[in-house]
């Protein structure tokens, strides 16, 4: 219980440190999103990790569309190797943008929603990219453990072209 209060008051810090950030050019998102079908078990195949998710291994967030239009998500990885303690992360999602369902607030400690952006989405629901304003942090994510080495180049030159340093990406391990 401790470390989860500790894990929550540096995750406060670290947004709230963030916000002092020059934020860079609007980022723009897709155009539409449908809950239901985004919805659902999403792989983290690479990203800039927060200091949560150094380390971590088989990375997964799922999301679940509540009645009262928030997202419960849960988010599990291994840390620090395919044989380490797994651990769990429940934030809740927020709709900023309920005309494009593409801009969130991601809660992690009350009462903060941080900026979570869906800039990439392909037609089938099956890869996405969120990102944040800040472009601090991204993850690229799919319905499936592993993408093709063209797709994630592919996604690499996304997150390029959106003002990310792609130096600073890196993929996750997954093995299942």
């Amino acid at each position: 219980m401790r470390s989860r209060v500790g894990h929550c008051v540096i995750t406060l810090l670290a947004l709230l440190l963030g916000a002092c950030a020059a934020p860079g050019p609007e980022m723009k998102t897709v155009e539409y999103v449908d809950l239901d079908r985004f919805m659902g078990r999403w792989y983290v195949i690479a990203n800039i990790p927060t200091f949560l998710e150094k380390g971590a291994h088989n990375a997964v967030e799922t999301y679940a569309l509540d009645d009262d239009g928030s997202i419960q998500t849960t988010f599990t990885f291994l840390k620090d190797g395919f044989d380490g303690e797994q651990k769990q992360y429940n934030p809740r999602g927020f709709v900023r943008d309920t005309q494009s369902n593409a801009i969130w607030g991601m809660r992690f400690v009350w009462p903060i929603k941080a900026d979570y952006r869906i800039v990439y989405l392909d037609d089938d629901y099956s890869t996405t990219v969120i990102a944040r304003q800040k472009r601090d942090f991204i993850w690229i994510m799919a319905r499936a453990p592993s993408i093709t080495d063209a797709e994630y180049a592919k996604l690499l030159d996304l997150a390029d072209s959106i003002g990310y340093d792609v130096a600073e990406i890196n993929r996750v391990p997954q093995q299942w």
